[in-house]
């Protein structure tokens, strides 16, 4: 994968850019096997699990906020375009909720696991005295 620099807005183009370049490739292979027979189920699986979809999401909370809307505009349309290869189905999940998925994921394996590497950034607990509205956490 392209190398990802958080410093300015071109780098994370450049990464989503070089992402799709990568899976556009990987969609160009997937053509030539269903050509040779391969059946729909299959390239499916593959589509999602090993070529496209996983390298699109592959550490997508890490770099999503630095991107611009431009650049999922971008994620997108190539999703969109698999969708019209009949690589991923419409009732899949969207990008917007694969990636509050992940993102969710990876919150909660933070928050619940104090050895974990990110697990120090996060806010002392707070206590209330008193109760609003229920929250998802007790973070500050």
């Amino acid at each position: 994968m392209v190398g990802v620099t958080i410093t300015n807005d071109l780098s994370i183009s450049e990464h989503v850019s070089g992402v799709i370049t990568k899976c556009a490739q990987s969609l160009h292979a997937l053509k030539i096997l269903c050509s040779h027979g391969m059946c729909d189920d299959a390239l499916n699986v593959i589509y999602k699990a090993a070529v496209v979809i996983a390298k699109v999401f592959y550490a997508i909370p890490a770099w999503w906020g630095f991107t611009a809307a431009f650049d999922r505009q971008k994620l997108d349309a190539f999703i969109r375009h698999g969708v019209r290869l009949k690589y991923y189905s419409r009732d899949d999940p969207t990008q917007a909720e694969l990636v509050d998925k992940l993102d969710e994921t990876l919150f909660t394996a933070v928050l619940h696991n104090d050895d974990h590497v990110l697990h120090y950034i996060l806010p002392d607990h707070r206590r209330n005295s008193y109760y609003l509205r229920p929250k998802r956490h007790d973070i500050a």
